[in-house]
């Protein structure tokens, strides 16, 4: 059930309309099915100053301006993973900023920029319940998206616009320091009467901006709460529609992964442009728990011989024993306890690739603050401070340049300071990590560095001066920090 907050009503369902708030979304009304009950309404005055864009003063400020009126906290603790949010708006001045984010007739001049079919846009239609792909081969011109749009029904779907459109790799960076998670987009531009996609789920918590024309929603029950993968559903299977309504530009829809829906463009209108902002793929406990597993088994093994005993002659062959199974039971039990005792756990892989992957800081200009070190060199003397902190993961890891015999702890240090936007949420490309290493007796010092507004260099906690001044030099070379 998905509970409403509008500037025309408060529903008890949880989906938001808001009609007539500036500048923040007030929730509304969950479409529902025929012959629910209607929900409660409470008249919304409406707060007199105009609208404005989105709050970019910190993530959380972005976080909850995104979804205003309804507070962050109430958010998390009531829909998030849980149910879907609907937020809709007549308030001209976010209606017009959402279209600024993408428009149809943005496609002229990135084609002209040389997209190609597959990798950068999919045309594609819903027919019979079946996604049918329309592209062709090689690169995209927009005469044919056209063509297709037009005389064909088709939708046109535009992959990671963040790459190319600067507002919305403002709004996504943030969102990535926000959530911690990478954030990737969508654009889905569908002509009137037309439906691009059949019922389906997604393995993503979903954020759609509606930005252009109107778009009719149906969402269903999930079948698989919070799923790990896509999945199409077909119609027979999912029964009636659990909420139903139609987004105009400025309204805001989240639902949680597993959440099953579909939409079309209403027939005799104009077309639709909506975005969908995307996080926390492959990023639950039990993603979390199979990253620092190997690292926990490796550091407990060092001490405990029976780990590091012969599995049975021929197990490998055979299907597991009943010894085997319990054997492996005790070795868990051994495992949780070592856990709760632990400091610091290994990631083996989320959190570095999390930083190689995720969007660069937003900048206007060359952006050479990101690869240039600027101001004073430090010195013993000089008082630094950590910049670009949201983009940058301390972790602990093995030394990968020792054989396994010899492995031991290291501190790594992972940013995105040089990452490329224009390889952003493309799968198949090549990411490269930027960092520095360090001995794990620096940690103390990092910590220092990390845990205040400010600290003297001659006041780190290591043991020599040319250990501090190599440091400090170290993360200024890699723009990580600056004297103040």
């Amino acid at each position: 059930m998905c509970a409403l907050f509008s500037g025309r009503c408060i529903s008890s369902l949880p989906c938001i309309e808001d009609r007539t708030m500036p500048k923040k979304a007030k929730p509304t009304e969950n479409g529902k099915e025929e012959g629910s009950v209607p929900c409660k309404q409470v008249k919304l005055e409406a707060a007199g100053e105009p609208s404005s864009t989105l709050n970019f003063e910190s993530p959380s400020d972005l976080f909850e301006s995104l979804i205003s009126p309804i507070k962050t906290d109430i958010f998390f603790r009531e829909f998030w993973e849980k149910k879907p949010l609907l937020i809709q708006r007549d308030d001209p001045a976010v209606a017009t900023y959402y279209r600024s984010l993408f428009r149809l007739s943005d496609l002229k001049s990135l084609c002209s920029r040389g997209m190609y079919y597959g990798r950068d846009i999919n045309v594609c239609r819903c027919v019979n319940g079946k996604k049918k792909v329309l592209n062709k081969d090689g690169k995209a011109h927009f005469l044919q998206l056209r063509k297709d749009f037009d005389q064909k029904r088709a939708t046109i779907q535009f992959h990671q616009p963040q790459r190319f459109k600067d507002e919305l790799w403002r709004i996504q960076e943030k969102l990535e320091c926000y959530f911690g998670s990478l954030v990737g987009s969508n654009v889905y531009i569908t002509p009137a009467g037309s439906q691009g996609l059949p019922p389906h789920y997604d393995d993503v918590e979903v954020f759609i901006l509606q930005l252009e024309g109107e778009k009719h929603w149906r969402l269903y029950q999930p079948t698989v709460p919070l799923a790990r993968e896509y999945s199409v559903e077909a119609e027979d299977r999912i029964g009636r529609p659990a909420h139903e309504f139609t987004l105009k530009p400025g309204d805001l829809l989240y639902f949680p992964r597993g959440t099953i829906h579909q939409a079309d463009t209403p027939p005799g209108l104009a077309h639709s442009t909506h975005v969908t902002i995307s996080t926390y793929q492959n990023n639950s406990w039990g993603d979390f728990l199979l990253d620092t597993m190997s690292g926990l088994v490796f550091d407990t093994a060092k001490e405990d011989v029976e780990l590091r005993a012969g599995i049975p002659r021929q197990l490998l062959l055979v299907e597991a024993t009943a010894v085997a199974t319990r054997k492996l039971s005790g070795f868990l039990r051994t495992l949780a306890d070592r856990l709760e005792g632990t400091r610091e756990l290994l990631s083996a892989d989320m959190k570095k690739d999390f930083v190689t992957s995720r969007l660069p800081p937003y900048y206007m200009g060359d952006g050479s603050e990101l690869s240039t070190p600027g101001g004073q060199l430090p010195r013993l003397d000089s008082t630094v401070r950590l910049q670009f902190k949201d983009h940058i993961v301390l972790t602990v890891g093995l030394d990968q340049d020792q054989s396994d015999e010899t492995q031991e702890k290291m501190i790594y240090i992972y940013h995105s300071l040089k990452n490329r936007r224009e390889t952003h949420m493309m799968g198949n490309e090549e990411t490269e990590g930027h960092g520095l290493r360090f001995p794990l007796s620096h940690m103390d010092a990092l910590k220092q560095i990390w845990g205040h507004p400010a600290v003297s260099v001659k006041d780190l906690n290591l043991p020599t001066d040319a250990e501090k001044e190599n440091l400090v030099l170290s993360l200024w070379t890699e723009c990580l920090i600056q004297v103040v």
